[in-house]
């Protein structure tokens, strides 16, 4: 894949004015950063160019400052984090990003090899808007682009989209090894290929359900989505969640996936319940056989067992979205299960496993296995829409 676009080492970075597009999106509470996972993906990169001398200048967004200028969502309050986790002294420079004059002349102050992070992109609106002329005010800070921040690729913004086609650009090392993933996860991936899907609802994943049954050999539906198939196939739910009016897609993507000799692989059996929360009452029935006024919060072992069958069969795994309530214990017993033997079989190195999205990040981190898939993308929105087939505009401004 990265044939299709520019990488890192095809730039010239020495001496150069490096306009780093990271991801700084970072939670804080009480000034305090509390998950620097996008800092960490960012420091290969940044050592990089500080290793050539360049100046490593970050531009991100971070909140919702809705383009003003916001006090409570300037990026000065990240700098203590990024500079711990780097390990290197970090400045600072304040913009409003209307009048970059200033910004400038700190920059052409700074020593090479220094990290610099500039305010918050969206304190303009020109930066959700792609506006080209905010573009070239940010490209008149530096020399060359380079792209880290796979998580806001699939946003067409100033500081992703314009500012890449004003400037000679590439890729970072994290952006790269995401992309390179993806393609071994979906693009050219080793087959067969078993994606399993989870989550709340049908509707918010129907293009990605769309465009996984013609790419892959079988789909595991877990989660309340798969209440509104089994409800689509006549079975009865109970009180589950469900998306009754969607029963009809339901059924179009069964049809799409015999056509394309894509299996769909249901829950046989579930954990039901009476009430959501934790170590209440829970009985194991089949699919056929819910109770009335249950609900069902995981799926049962016989589908587990089916599911880990098929996961041994396959040569790649993609993974979005948990298949039971997995919060909540019991509730997690499912997921937990099918994450531990994904993680087993890709140490075996029998398996490319690539999970993706927050529920699902979260759900790998609570079995203990985050760190033992071949890749877990900490991007919420892009792994979707790359999932779905979309093209990502901070990536397609990065071609060749």
């Amino acid at each position: 894949m990265s044939d299709s676009f520019k990488t890192l080492d095809e730039l010239d970075l020495t001496g150069k004015r490096v306009l780093l597009r990271g991801d700084l999106n970072v939670p804080v509470a009480d000034g305090k950063v509390t998950d620097a996972t996008r800092i960490e993906r960012l420091v290969p990169t940044i050592r990089e160019i500080v290793k050539r001398d360049g100046k490593a200048i970050i531009l991100s967004h971070f909140g919702r400052p809705k383009g003003k200028v916001d006090p409570e969502f300037s990026l000065e309050q990240v700098c203590e984090a990024v500079a711990n986790v780097t390990k290197l002294p970090v400045g600072f420079i304040a913009t409003d990003w209307i009048d970059v004059s200033e910004a400038g002349a700190a920059i052409d102050d700074a020593p090479e090899g220094c990290v610099l992070i500039l305010e918050n992109t969206r304190f303009h609106p020109g930066e959700e808007e792609n506006d080209v002329e905010l573009a070239e005010r940010m490209a008149s800070l530096g020399d060359v682009y380079v792209n880290d921040a796979f998580s806001a690729a699939h946003r067409a913004h100033a500081s992703t989209e314009a500012l890449a086609r004003l400037l000679p650009a590439a890729a970072g090392l994290a952006m790269q090894a995401e992309l390179e993933a993806l393609e071994a996860g979906l693009g050219k991936p080793k087959k067969p290929v078993v994606a399993i899907v989870g989550g709340a609802k049908v509707s918010s994943k129907i293009d990605l359900l769309e465009n996984l049954v013609s790419k892959v050999d079988a789909l595991v539906i877990g989660g309340g989505m798969a209440n509104t198939f089994l409800y689509a196939q006549g079975l009865g739910v109970g009180k589950s969640l469900c998306e009754k009016d969607l029963a009809d897609t339901a059924r179009r993507i069964m049809e799409k996936a015999d056509k394309a000799n894509c299996a769909i692989i249901l829950p046989i059996d579930a954990v039901v319940a009476w009430e959501f929360k934790a170590n209440t009452k829970t009985m194991l029935y089949g699919v056929d056989a819910i109770a009335n006024d249950g609900m069902i919060l995981d799926i049962g072992p016989s589908s587990v067992e089916r599911i880990n069958a098929a996961i041994d069969d396959a040569k790649t795994v993609i993974w979005n979205g948990p298949v039971g309530a997995f919060e909540i214990a019991p509730f997690d017993t499912a997921t937990v299960a099918i994450a531990k033997h994904v993680a087993k079989r890709t140490h075996d190195g029998h398996l490319v496993s690539v999970g993706g999205g927050g529920d699902t990040v979260s759900a790998l981190a609570h079995a203990g296995v985050k760190d033992q898939l071949t890749y877990v993308s900490t991007a919420g929105g892009a792994f979707l829409e790359w999932m779905e087939g979309k093209p990502l505009p901070g990536v397609e401004a990065l071609k060749k």
